[in-house]
């Protein structure tokens, strides 16, 4: 029976039964607050994140009994004006865009915007602003923001409605447009293409301008049941997890290529076909799930990094990356299932230019698992030519002939605990019969695929193929004698004792995340060193972490289970759970 946990949550004592769960409680606490002012005029501030199910919640909160109720959807500019604005920015590609650096205001008709929030400074009475940006017209704190000359109105009460990344994906392939638009049933790469490049940037840059002022959180991650907490429960909840190893709740999904390894190992519904991915320590996709002790409360995993980056990343992290949690780990299983694409990441100068990015996918395979004749692609065979390779491929694309993978990349046999380094610029993919945790840098979609081994996608349309991307960042001189020699299993002892081993597994020097392996007898004493810790427990049933000093209480992960010590965390120790049991862990930190 499997014992990895699927829900992880932290149980947050300080705020027992603070979680308001169901619309009438919800509204019931907010009469609460209303009648406890005694003010005649009252406003209420409720700004969302794009993807929250807007006319749910306004048929909800409209029972309330409001004299004036403002919708910020009619300040955005139209749909048509935004397509020609963000041309650039979404580009043609269905699945890669540019960055957008702007401000949400830029969405917005200034004319419209301007009358809003002279509507909302205006209202008599018991009032109400609801929508993406409401903040930008009532400010939830002394306002810094100018409209026409005077200060705007400050919200007697606010609220922000949240959800995770992974939530607006699903709803998107069930058929919700992007915010404010009518691309019900577009492509759903590229619905997730423009929230990627552009919604979720906006929304993650104005949230994390009023996090710390908001009264009341909400999650609205399931239809119908929302749940309310208050800003300082959430606030305090966060806070904890700056002090102490935690989970993010992982996702899985199929793919065409994927197998049956998690199924088991990680409890899953054995009637679906397969499951190739799980994002299992992917801050930027995953959520928190926070236990008060008459609810649960799910909130993206982001947050944590948008509003307490220092504490958790370390101030050395923090002031390389900014607001940003470099590191992922996530799951690929081909055990029983088909290889993955042959594929290349963009190098750092590459994915600046045309994307926008600040750092690129540098990445690894750890072989979790694997079955007897599993292989990985690595780097180009010691005779190709990449000229011809890439001629090879176009043929193959258009479907005049099969790509002769082994003539040009690399096959390399693969087995438990090997570990395969895959610098950006480096030919790869996993072979089938591979339960591969991948250890990367965190700009996750920029795979540049170069063969697909003539397959269609789940949604019966031809995968994405960039062979222009591609040819412009393969490294040509990646081949067989180099490859072997500097990414194929590239371990050294570091230190070495009676309770424990410590191996250096990689990354290459041209990546900057290094990773250590523990393979832990009784105990291994270890310390954060103000850069924040993920790890992984790749060998065993299940472990201990621990402070030395008693920072945090013992905290168990079992078997495949990604965990993040936070940079504040400061010592901590790991152990088997059960005595006289080896366990092996996986590490993974910045190099400063």
């Amino acid at each position: 029976m499997s014992n990895y946990q699927k829900y992880p949550s932290t149980f947050v004592e300080e705020h027992r039964g603070e979680l308001a769960a169901g619309y009438d409680s919800i509204i019931a606490r907010l009469c609460e607050e209303y009648e406890k002012s005694s003010r005649e005029d009252y406003l209420i501030a409720v700004d969302t994140y794009p993807g929250v199910r807007d006319e749910e919640v306004t048929a909800a909160l409209k029972t309330f009994p409001c004299r004036n109720f403002f919708d910020m959807r009619t300040v955005f500019k139209s749909e048509e004006e935004l397509a020609e604005q963000l041309k650039y920015h979404l580009t043609d590609d269905r699945v890669f865009g540019r960055m957008y650096f702007g401000e949400l205001e830029d969405l917005m008709d200034p004319v419209r915007l301007a009358e809003m929030r002279g509507k909302v400074k205006e209202a008599e009475g018991l009032c109400m602003v609801y929508g993406f940006g409401a903040f930008l017209a009532a400010p939830p704190a002394p306002s810094v923001l100018q409209s026409g000359g005077s200060s705007l109105r400050r919200p007697d009460l606010s609220l922000y409605l949240d959800l995770a990344r992974w939530e607006i994906q699903l709803r998107y392939r069930s058929g919700m447009p992007n915010y404010n638009c009518t691309n019900f049933d577009e492509d759903i790469l590229r619905k997730f293409k423009r929230g990627y490049f552009i919604e979720w940037r906006l929304a993650d840059k104005h949230k994390m301008r009023w996090f710390d002022r908001a009264d009341y959180f909400v999650d609205t991650n399931r239809a119908g049941e929302p749940k309310m907490a208050s800003g300082e429960a959430i606030r305090d909840a966060l806070r904890l997890l700056t002090e102490r190893p935690f989970r993010t709740v992982p996702y899985f999904d199929p793919g065409v290529w994927g197998g049956q390894w998690m199924k088991e190992v990680c409890g899953l519904d054995k009637s679906k076909p397969n499951y190739a991915w799980s994002f299992d320590g992917v801050p930027e996709e995953n959520s928190l799930l926070f236990d008060f002790g008459n609810g649960i409360f799910e909130l993206p995993a982001m947050d944590l990094v948008l509003t307490r980056p220092a504490e958790l990343l370390g101030e050395k992290v923090y002031s390389r990356f900014g607001a940003e949690f470099p590191i992922r780990f996530d799951f690929l299983d081909t055990i029983g299932g088909q290889n993955l694409s042959l594929q290349v990441h963009p190098v750092t100068d590459y994915i600046r230019r045309s994307f926008g990015m600040a750092y690129t996918q540098d990445e690894s395979y750890y072989i979790l698992d694997a079955d007897e004749n599993a292989s990985v692609y690595l780097g180009l065979t010691q005779d190709a030519d990449p000229g011809k390779m890439f001629a090879e491929l176009e043929r193959a694309n258009r479907g005049e002939c099969l790509f002769d993978a082994e003539k040009y990349v690399n096959r390399f046999p693969a087995a438990k605990h090997d570990h395969f380094l895959i610098p950006a610029g480096t030919c790869h993919g996993a072979g089938s019969g591979t339960m591969v945790l991948e250890i990367s840098a965190t700009p996750y979609i920029f795979t540049f695929k170069l063969w697909d081994w003539g397959r269609l996608g789940l949604d019966g349309k031809p995968r994405p193929v960039h062979l222009e991307h591609g040819r412009q960042v393969v490294c040509a001189d990646r081949k067989r004698d180099w490859v072997e020699k500097n990414l194929v299993n590239a371990v050294r002892t570091v230190n070495e004792n009676e309770d424990y081993t410590e191996e250096h597994t990689g990354l290459h020097e041209f990546e900057f995340i290094e990773t250590r392996r523990y393979t832990i007898r009784t105990q291994a004493e270890l310390d954060t060193c103000g850069i924040f810790n993920m790890l992984n427990l790749v060998e065993g049933s299940a472990a201990v972490i621990e402070s030395p000093d008693g920072r945090f209480e013992p905290y168990t992960v079992h078997y495949a289970e990604t965990f993040i010590v936070p940079a504040k965390a400061g010592r901590f120790s790991i152990r088997p759970l059960q005595k006289g049991q080896t366990i092996i862990v996986i590490r993974a930190y910045v190099r400063i």
